[in-house]
């Protein structure tokens, strides 16, 4: 390793544009695509920044996805690796462990399944947009649309109240906030993993029919069933299913309403629709540099031997805007057909939950720009308030007439 390959940059960096990555992204991916840059706290880790790079570290069990081992990289000032013994979410953990644990609960996500739920998700868009319809203006579309929706679906999913929704978003919000004090991180953290403990010591006694009492009865009819392991997944899928997908309905909404000709290509053939919806995701990539590992083997990358014990940062965001992957990839075109981005990640971790995500989304842009045809934001893009400070990229506000 030379110092010419080590970067000023400390990561995480800020979006100066929220329709492109950080400038320095395109920087990197063209000067030096496997390089080192700064952490918060000092230490230093390995970028991987292009498209097929970024997926061989996300499919190569030499990169490993224990959040619990002490050289893991970590993105937020003062936050310190789990405690070994902290029971591990799927997104932790490698194989072997790592496959019994994800298909024992791959099965709620099939594409048969989530069409299943489609007329209830159908039915929440719609009760959500007349009551947006019956309300003032301007309407705040996230308020009103973009948080309910995901946070109602995954609710009724997994089986959690969704009169504890506010409960769990503002202590969701708090983790996610990158400048949060690292004691209310860790509050917030432990706020709801003892809820979610609650709850399914409560289904323990009486299991339901959703996703937390169906593994409960699967599970302890194996005889692999364990609370604390079950708490573990139900608060990723918590946190995950209505975060991510809340983020993308608003982030998608502005993008088509600042592409008109883009919006009306969806309204004139909503079969276009899902084409859209994976351009939007590899457009704003929100969950851009979640996808950490920590090579536990020497490994070759892009012709740059990595060493075991160095973190690594794979970078969904620049892969996803490689032009070697994408052509003219800085552009929002959803006739690009180009399923093979990373913003669901790639490998034994991608997203559980992307069936869902996809149609969901689809569900939402096709029935709000059927039944709100003159949706349009209020104000100027640059003075709305992005995430900019929060570890998932979305919006706080989006204020919208018709």
């Amino acid at each position: 390793m030379t110092e010419t390959l080590q970067h000023t940059h400390e990561f995480p960096l800020e979006r100066t544009c929220p329709f492109a990555p950080p400038p320095e992204y395109r920087e990197i991916r063209e000067a030096e695509p496997i390089s080192k840059i700064g952490l918060p706290g000092g230490k230093w880790a390995w970028v991987v920044s292009r498209h097929e790079d970024v997926r061989m570290v996300l499919n190569d069990r030499r990169f490993s996805s224990n959040r619990q081992d002490p050289g893991f990289p970590l993105l937020v000032a003062g936050a310190r690796v789990r405690d070994k013994d902290a029971e591990k979410s799927i997104v932790s953990m490698d194989a072997p462990e790592h496959g019994p644990a994800r298909r024992a609960v791959l099965g709620e996500f099939t594409v048969r399944r989530m069409e299943a739920l489609r007329p209830r998700i159908q039915q929440i868009v719609d009760e959500h947009i007349d009551a947006m319809l019956a309300g003032p203006q301007p309407a705040d579309l996230v308020k009103a649309l973009s948080l309910p929706v995901p946070s109602l679906v995954i609710c009724e999913l997994l089986g959690v109240p969704y009169s504890d929704h506010e409960f769990f978003q503002q202590r969701t919000a708090t983790m996610l906030k990158r400048d949060t004090p690292q004691p209310e991180r860790r509050a917030a953290f432990q706020a709801i993993e003892h809820y979610m403990d609650d709850l399914i010591a409560q289904k323990e006694t009486d299991p339901t029919d959703d996703l937390l009492g169906r593994q409960i009865v699967k599970l302890s009819e194996e005889g692999t069933y364990r609370r604390p392991a079950l708490v573990a997944t139900g608060f990723l899928l918590l946190l995950a299913g209505h975060e991510t997908t809340a983020n993308m309905i608003s982030l998608g909404t502005l993008a088509f309403l600042e592409h008109p000709e883009q919006l009306a290509a969806i309204k004139a053939d909503p079969g276009k629709t899902l084409d859209a919806v994976e351009e939007l995701l590899r457009y704003f990539t929100i969950a851009d540099v979640v996808t950490a590992r920590l090579c536990v083997e020497d490994a070759e990358v892009g012709g740059v031997t990595i060493r075991a014990g160095d973190g690594v940062l794979a970078l969904g965001y620049s892969a996803n805007r490689d032009p070697d992957a994408f052509a003219d990839p800085d552009s929002f075109d959803i006739e690009r057909g180009a399923r093979h981005h990373v913003a669901f990640g790639f490998g034994p971790h991608q997203c559980l939950g992307q069936n869902l995500a996809r149609m969901e989304l689809q569900i939402v842009f096709d029935t709000l720009f059927r039944r709100i045809p003159t949706l349009k934001h209020t104000g100027e893009v640059d003075d709305l308030p992005f995430k900019d400070d929060a570890s998932i990229y979305g919006l706080y506000e989006l204020p919208v007439t018709w």
